[in-house]
């Protein structure tokens, strides 16, 4: 059968919708228990972790040079921020959500191994398992080969990231009348093999993905969106007038904010591209760079608590000290 925008819109629930593109890309309801109409969630980026295959000074300066030594201490600080902070109100953050960037680029070709050998993502993994609440990641550029180095393609980073940090190239989480959607921008065109190295710096997801991110926003839940690149680093529309940035104007009544990582630094885009836009910075360079919010279902509005913290334009964060 073949797949348009229309017949989506018509499959009505999540789980259909999911299914007909692949049983594992379906929105899933996590069962809470009973608890009253508000909960609290966290947002991290670019972890960048790196293991002891990884080679000292391979970055661009000294500050990215001594940050990538430094990235599992500080996801370590911030981890353990979000699992100790008790606000005044006494509410635990119960969802976290990784904005790409777990880890930083492949230190192999071989599929092999990464089954034969603890890597950074395993480190990843044992990191985030850390979390005293579930953590959902999304794809970041250094997360698939962004350089182009033979033998890892985009089915190798699917591979890897379903059998060892059991997530899926883009999908869906409900959760207490809230849809949280990762986003991938590396599936369209414009990260294709056979596209130019400097194509990379912009991107796409490609029609299928529009298309399901359409039937999921076309429910009208109040939505989160993650996506890796900020908006203005998105191909604006890939088929005709089809693209990211008319379905966020199309749907911005029901989205409550878009966050972004991959620039490292607090930016706000304000309602630039529809709905909120803040780009956020990196647990590479900052401990502190995470973000709290607290969610009403009843009302369907969220709320950033700490939107005080943020140096804005810089990498760094004020530490949290509410709880």
């Amino acid at each position: 059968m073949k797949l348009t925008r229309r017949s989506l819109l018509n499959m009505g629930a999540a789980t259909a919708v999911g299914s007909a593109l692949n049983p594992s890309l379906r929105a899933f309801d996590l069962h809470p228990a009973a608890a009253p109409n508000t909960f609290r969630f966290a947002v991290i980026a670019d972890t960048h972790i790196i293991d002891e295959f990884y080679v000292p000074g391979s970055e661009n300066g000294f500050e990215d040079n001594d940050s990538i030594l430094k990235t599992t201490d500080r996801l370590t600080a911030a981890r353990d921020s979000i699992n100790a902070a008790h606000p005044i109100d006494g509410k635990q953050v119960e969802q976290v959500f990784l904005v790409g960037d777990c880890f930083h680029n492949y230190p192999s070709a071989d599929l092999d191994f990464y089954y034969k050998h603890r890597t950074r993502i395993d480190i990843s993994r044992d990191l985030l398992d850390g979390f005293k609440m579930p953590v959902h990641i999304g794809f970041g550029n250094h997360d698939y080969d962004e350089h182009q180095k033979p033998g890892i393609s985009r089915e190798m980073s699917h591979q890897l990231f379903k059998d060892k940090l059991r997530t899926e190239p883009y999908y869906a989480v409900d959760y207490k009348g809230f849809r949280f959607l990762h986003l991938n921008n590396f599936l369209g065109k414009t990260w294709d093999a056979d596209q130019p190295l400097k194509g990379r710096t912009i991107g796409s997801l490609g029609e299928t993905q529009l298309q399901w991110a359409e039937a999921q926003l076309a429910q009208r839940k109040p939505t989160v969106v993650f996506i890796h690149y900020p908006l203005w680093f998105q191909q604006p529309t890939e088929f005709a007038d089809f693209g990211l940035h008319p379905l966020l104007r199309k749907y911005q009544d029901n989205i409550r904010i878009v966050i972004a990582g991959h620039y490292h630094k607090w930016i706000d885009f304000s309602h630039t591209y529809g709905p909120q836009h803040t780009v956020m910075a990196s647990t590479r360079y900052d401990k502190n760079a995470f973000m709290l919010f607290d969610a009403d279902s009843k009302a369907g509005s969220i709320r950033w608590i700490d939107n005080d913290r943020p140096e804005w334009s810089t990498h760094y964060a004020k530490p949290y000290t509410r709880g």
